[in-house]
């Protein structure tokens, strides 16, 4: 569930009248509601209260700082992926021994950094990234604390870009070696093996993948921790959310219409599904939630500035492009889109394409979708942009970043100030 919804004609945020943040702030600009990332948040860690667990989220997710702090004032770890992600963290009041380093590509100075902050754990890749670390670690006198990624070729059936948990995908170590892995790395003098880790993939919605790699992977977690005496088990992220249809998920009503097998996954029915398989393994279980925790707690909003008709279709030209929201480009990544007016009985509906101001003909959020009719100068909303848009937003096109603004309650702030093009050009006009 979320707190986006019709009130009064409008599209609100929690107590917010989305009309008015967009007139007040300009668009594009992302709104973030707080109380659904607390709620999400809230909801993980209580369905899995049987275990000793930890909630790591992974800032790669929405890394704006705001999010961060609510999120660590919660009580949340983070997973991160780069040494900026972890100054993200301290920036934001996160604790660096609540974060687990993960990432194939680990470079010396974000090892070194991660070694001196004092973070709980990296989560290696692979046999050679567990050397690196060693080395690394040995010549700053300390010893650093890893677990590896196993790889347990369980087949998440979700995009194939963001499958992570097959034998062809790039990241972790393969299931048949990583005993022998493993015992090397034993034998390294400047690493203290700390657990084990897997992930999947992310947008999970059946239950059935994870209770997969949770059977097939706790025996091995169980194996570990009486030959190394590791203390943790990670299980990854993956939970997915609704894309569609989004806004009409936000109540209660809509997910007491739908029986218990048909709803989307929840975190009560993944915690049915893999707590039997955990409880009992005398390990602490961390689980690295990031479009769970941040998707449907966002929005972004754009202007419609035109409308063009030709012979095949007609297109509404929004003032959002690909780099403000790149996920209909990258890999087809549907996003429910809904004028902030809302759309009366009488609003007529139309097949279009919304399309932004980028030289790309890929610049595209929706094709020949069918949606109720808005004019020029009129607002609309991207809904489940909170996780994977800004962070993945760029300057192409010379186009500053989009503002990023934070509901709480009848509250809202600005969190990042849109970007102008004098900012983008300042460091390249002070080396000319």
């Amino acid at each position: 569930m979320h707190s986006f919804e019709y009130k009064n004609g409008s599209l609100f945020c929690e107590d917010v009248d989305l009309q008015q943040i967009a007139e007040e702030y300009g668009t594009p600009s992302y709104v973030y509601s707080a109380a659904t990332l607390r709620d999400n948040y809230t909801r993980l860690d209580e369905a899995l209260t049987e275990l000793d667990h930890g909630i790591e989220y992974a800032v790669k997710a929405n890394s704006n700082l705001s999010v961060l702090k609510l999120l660590a004032d919660l009580g949340s770890g983070f997973d991160i992926v780069s040494g900026g992600e972890l100054k993200r963290v301290i920036a934001a009041g996160g604790d660096p021994a609540k974060c687990t380093f993960a990432g194939v590509g680990k470079t010396r100075d974000e090892i070194v950094y991660a070694i001196e902050q004092g973070i709980y754990c990296f989560n290696a890749e692979s046999e050679a990234e567990v050397a690196f670390i060693d080395k690394v670690a040995g010549e700053l006198g300390k010893k650093a604390p890893v677990a590896i990624r196993v790889n347990p070729n369980v087949d998440a059936k979700t995009h194939k870009y963001i499958s992570t948990g097959k034998s062809e995908n790039k990241f972790g170590v393969d299931f048949e070696f990583i005993e022998a892995a493993y015992e090397r790395a034993s034998k390294l003098e400047n690493i203290t093996l700390r657990g084990l880790q897997m992930h999947i993939g992310s947008q999970l919605t059946d239950v059935k993948p994870f209770i997969e790699a949770a059977e097939k992977v706790a025996p091995l977690a169980a194996r570990l921790k009486e030959l190394y005496g590791i203390e943790f088990f990670s299980i990854g992220g993956g939970v997915g959310i609704v894309y569609s249809p989004a806004l009409a998920s936000g109540s209660t009503e809509w997910w007491e219409s739908h029986t218990e097998e048909a709803r989307p996954l929840t975190p009560e029915r993944y915690a049915v599904g893999v707590v039997p398989f955990l409880k009992d393994l005398g390990l602490k279980i961390l689980v690295e939630p990031g479009r769970y925790i941040a998707g449907n707690a966002g929005v972004m909003l754009t202007e419609c500035l035109y409308e063009k008709k030709g012979t095949a279709k007609t297109f509404k030209v929004v003032d959002a492009g690909m780099n403000d929201l790149i996920r209909p480009a990258l890999y087809e990544g549907h996003h429910e889109i809904v004028p902030v007016k809302e759309p009366t009985k009488q609003t007529p509906h139309i097949t279009m394409d919304v399309v932004g101001p980028i030289c790309e003909t890929g610049d595209f959020f929706c094709q020949n979708r069918d949606l109720p009719d808005f004019a020029e100068g009129e607002f609309i909303a991207l809904l489940s942009s909170g996780a994977y848009g800004f962070v993945m937003a760029s300057n192409y096109n010379t186009r500053g970043l989009p503002a990023e603004i934070l509901v709480d309650g009848d509250s809202a702030r600005v969190i990042r100030p849109r970007q102008s093009v004098d900012a983008i050009l300042e460091s390249e006009i002070a080396n000319l």
